[in-house]
C-alpha cells in the first residue's frame, strides 16, 4: 500500500506554505511534530472542499434571480426542496429547521467521496479521522437538539424509559440505549470509511497494473458508491434527529398513525 501511494503535490505545497506555522503552533502547545508532513493529506483535501464550495456559493449568489432563475439556481432549489421533503417526512414539521446541518454533511461527504476519482487528489472520507469527525459532529448535534427541544430531564429520561416502555425496565433499557447511541458513531464512521477506502484502493491497484481502460468500470461504480454512501449517511442523520427531537406526545401520535395504517 505504501508503495502505491505517494505525496500529492498539493499536499506538499500546503506543507511548504503552512507547515512552519503549524510546527510552531504545535511546539507552543507542547506537542512538537515529527518528521514528514505536519499537515496530513486528509486535512488538505477537506480544506479544498471548503474552499471550493465557498467560491461556488459566492459565484452563484451573484447570479440569483427571482424573476429569471438560471439552470444552476433551479437545480439547487430542487435539491433544497427534496432535502426539506425528506426532513419533513422523517422529523415532522420541525424538520426543515435542520436543513443546514443535513445539506452541509451531504455536500461535504459527496464531494469528499468523489475527490478520489480525480487525478492528483484523494478522498478525505477514505481516512477514518474524517469519517469519525463527521459521525461525532452529527451525534453531538442531535443530542444537543434533543436537549434543546425536550429539556435536559425529559431527554435523559427517554434513555432509561423510552416512550411506551414500563419504568421497571429502566435498569435494562439504560445500558441498551447507551450502547445503541455509541454504536451509531461506529456505524456511521466505519461504513463510510470502509466503502470509500476499499473503492479507492481497488482503483489504485487497477491503475498500477493497467493504467488505461481497465479501471474505468470501477470508477463508474465509484460514482454510484459515492452518491449512495453520502445519501445513507444523511438519511441516518435525519432519522437520528427525528428520534432525538420528538416529544413523548409526538411519539404517541406517530404510534397511533402507524396502528391506523395497519
Amino acid at each position: 500500500m505504501e508503495k502505491l501511494e505517494h505525496d500529492l503535490w498539493i499536499v506538499q505545497a500546503a506543507n511548504a506554505a503552512l507547515g512552519p506555522m503549524a510546527r510552531a503552533l504545535l511546539r507552543a502547545l507542547g506537542r512538537p511534530a515529527g518528521p514528514g508532513n505536519v499537515i496530513p493529506d486528509y486535512l488538505v483535501m477537506a480544506a479544498l472542499i471548503v474552499l471550493f464550495w465557498t467560491v461556488i456559493c459566492l459565484i452563484v449568489r451573484r447570479s440569483l434571480s427571482v424573476d429569471n432563475p438560471g439552470k444552476l439556481q433551479v437545480l439547487i432549489e430542487d435539491g433544497v426542496a427534496a432535502a426539506r421533503g425528506v426532513l419533513h417526512d422523517y422529523v415532522g414539521h420541525k424538520g426543515p429547521r435542520y436543513l443546514a446541518i443535513v445539506a452541509t454533511m451531504f455536500v461535504f461527504i459527496l464531494t469528499g467521496n468523489l475527490m478520489g476519482l480525480v487525478p492528483g487528489l484523494k478522498s478525505p472520507t477514505a481516512n477514518i479521522n474524517v469519517t469519525l469527525g463527521c459521525a461525532l459532529t452529527v451525534t453531538v448535534y442531535y443530542h444537543l437538539q434533543g436537549v434543546k427541544e425536550q429539556g435536559i430531564g425529559p431527554y435523559l429520561k427517554h434513555f432509561a424509559a423510552p416512550p411506551g416502555a414500563p419504568i421497571f425496565l429502566a435498569p435494562i433499557m439504560l445500558p441498551i440505549e447507551i450502547i445503541s447511541h455509541l454504536s451509531r458513531v461506529l456505524s456511521l464512521s466505519l461504513r463510510l470509511f470502509g466503502n470509500i477506502f476499499g473503492e479507492d484502493l481497488v482503483i489504485l491497484i487497477l491503475f498500477s497494473i493497467v493504467p488505461f481502460l481497465v479501471p474505468l468500470p470501477m470508477m463508474f461504480l465509484g460514482l454510484i458508491t459515492a452518491s449512495l454512501q453520502a445519501f445513507i449517511f444523511v438519511l441516518l442523520t435525519t432519522i437520528y434527529l427525528g428520534g432525538a427531537v420528538a416529544t413523548e406526545h409526538e411519539h404517541h401520535e406517530h404510534g397511533e398513525m402507524v396502528a391506523g395504517e395497519v
